[in-house]
């Protein structure tokens, strides 16, 4: 099972491809299409997941809409857009977000409620995650005793390298960085107690903010299978790595393969493409409660 190679018909429009999404420039707007490549330890993986673009550009919006915060989605209907009539907008539908430009703060605002990734192995060596000092004996997957904000520098290709707040504070001002740190921890916090409900589990998250104006509003995507981890909360078990509804899943299925990280990465197996859906898709629908369907 393969995902089908996005097609379009906006060569004239201006694009940015990131390993996930396609930006074009619409004049006063952008327009932000997920498509349904996934990417694993700096590579963009062969095999895509069908419909993962649109799952995730459907998270986005229900977070958008129930969080109460400032934020850059105008409209997920590409009819918004206001493309041109021979454009075919089959493609794009479902998967597209019509919003706000803005000037992008160049911070990753990573927010962490429990021990694990690179802020397990940054424990390990320091007991701290970012220069923030945390108690001794945690074991992976811990639960924090309150959620850390741990900030990263924002990366084009490659790994995002994580910072303390004094040096993001360098890059933004000491005023605008504690702003980013109070909203993040307040958007997460909003966010980890609805999913809780939900019988999930956000371990971790990473948000990005944009200035419209004098106003910082929230972009990108937010609280996303990719974009966060997303533990079953009937399966926590503290001490080892968590089953997620996640891409760890793939991760985990190369991490068991001779791959080496350096050269091109092997196509996904059918059945993890399929199971990586399904768990895209069950991350959706338990947090919406909307079953998701797509033609």
């Amino acid at each position: 099972m393969r995902a089908p190679v996005l097609e379009t018909n906006l060569a004239n429009l201006p694009v940015r491809r990131g390993k996930v999404r396609d930006i074009y420039d619409l004049g006063d707007r952008l327009l932000l299409v997920a498509s349904d490549r996934i990417s694993a330890f700096d590579w963009i993986l062969p095999s895509g997941i069908p419909d993962k673009g649109r799952v995730l550009t459907q998270i986005s919006a229900f977070w958008f809409g129930r969080l109460g915060e400032p934020h850059h989605l105008l409209s997920t209907d590409i009819a918004v857009a206001g493309l041109p009539p021979e454009v075919d907008t089959a493609p794009l539908a479902g998967r597209s977000m019509v919003v706000r430009k803005t000037s992008v703060v160049p911070i990753e605002c990573v927010v962490r409620g429990y021990l694990s990734g690179s802020g397990w192995k940054e424990y390990q060596k320091t007991q701290s995650v970012c220069g923030v000092t945390l108690p001794a004996g945690l074991r992976e997957s811990d639960q924090l005793p309150e959620p850390i904000f741990t900030p990263a520098t924002k990366a084009e290709s490659g790994h995002d390298i994580n910072i303390t707040f004094d040096q993001m504070a360098d890059v933004v001002g000491r005023n605008v960085a504690d702003e980013l740190r109070r909203r993040s921890l307040a958007v997460y916090g909003r966010g980890a107690a609805y999913a809780r409900t939900k019988g999930i589990i956000i371990a971790d998250t990473k948000f990005e903010w944009g200035w419209l104006g004098e106003d910082l509003i929230l972009i990108d995507e937010v609280l996303t299978p990719d974009s966060s981890r997303f533990w079953p909360a009937d399966a926590y078990l503290p001490g080892g790595a968590q089953a997620s509804f996640d891409k760890q899943f793939v991760r985990d299925w190369l991490e068991a393969t001779t791959w080496d990280k350096n050269s091109p990465p092997p196509q996904l197996p059918d059945e993890i493409v399929v199971r990586t859906r399904d768990k895209y898709i069950e991350a959706y629908e338990r947090l919406t409660g909307a079953t998701f369907s797509w033609k």
